[in-house]
């Protein structure tokens, strides 16, 4: 079996002796709004003594619907996500679609990010890598685990060994993801430091026709088989009030649950750790 480096996102160890954890909503809806999330949860992350990294996307570039709700835009929401990081001093994370957007991001953001459907996207993925960030790369629903070690060789042929990715899930019929936890453990042991996305593996891609629907209430589920399968960082997006999100309603976790869910998460990774 592989192994990679241990390396730090600003002050958040990866391959340290528990896993991190990615949350925050999935939008910047409004300024007001990521700091009321950054601030709740960096008090939870403080409560349960778990290392923390705040998301938040400045652009929903993919959105189903042409007149869903996209975001702030780059310049607006990385200044955003870099006062939250500065003022709170936790690192934050989110994600690029250019490979313009990547030199932007890299003045304030600590992890940047590879949409899934951008994840073979060459230029994308070298101008990540040339920024000195962490990059994050999430894999795509139509690959199969073993096709991500061409991903972190394109990595790593750009001089970037401080790298993870993610899996969300699997592409299965229309409509409709599945996880296969095995990916987990063969990601780690080509040497791939590996992130589980809870929220998006049970999203359900247009499963309510102008919109994206899921299954919420089973990433916590998922996220408790991810954990005691072995991985190096959670990534669950949370909001105070998911069902008037908007953006991916229907898969983000209730705030006033995600505390005690981090508790569980980091039981099991104790039990069989």
């Amino acid at each position: 079996m592989k192994s990679f480096q241990p390396f730090q996102i600003s002050n958040v160890p990866v391959g340290g002796p528990a896993p991190f954890f990615i949350l925050g909503p999935c939008a910047l809806e409004t300024e007001t709004f990521a700091w009321e999330m950054a601030r709740s949860l960096k008090e939870i992350a403080d409560r349960t003594g778990i290392p923390f990294v705040f998301k938040a996307s400045f652009d929903k570039a993919n959105r189903t619907s042409v007149g869903s709700f996209r975001g702030p835009g780059i310049e607006e929401g990385c200044r955003i996500l870099g006062e939250i990081s500065k003022e709170l001093k936790i690192p934050v994370t989110t994600d690029i679609h250019t490979s313009e957007q990547a030199e932007i991001a890299a003045e304030h953001i600590d992890l940047l990010q590879i949409p899934a459907f951008l994840c073979r996207q060459t230029d994308l993925l070298e101008a990540a890598a040339k920024t000195g960030r962490v990059v994050n790369v999430k894999k795509g629903q139509f690959l199969a685990p073993w096709d991500c070690v061409n991903i972190a060789d394109k990595m790593r042929a750009f001089g970037c060994e401080r790298f993870l990715i993610t899996e969300r899930g699997t592409t299965f019929g229309y409509n409709n993801l599945v996880v296969d936890m095995r990916s987990l453990h063969i990601l780690r042991k080509e040497g791939i430091p590996v992130i589980f996305d809870a929220t998006h593996s049970v999203q359900r891609p247009g499963g309510l026709g102008g919109a994206t629907g899921g299954d919420g209430e089973l990433a916590p589920v998922l996220a408790r088989a991810a954990v005691a399968t072995g991985v190096d960082g959670l990534f669950m997006e949370v909001h105070s009030d998911p069902e008037n999100a908007l953006s991916d309603g229907p898969n983000q976790i209730p705030l006033e649950f995600i505390e005690d869910l981090l508790i569980k998460l980091l039981a099991i990774h104790h039990a069989s750790h």
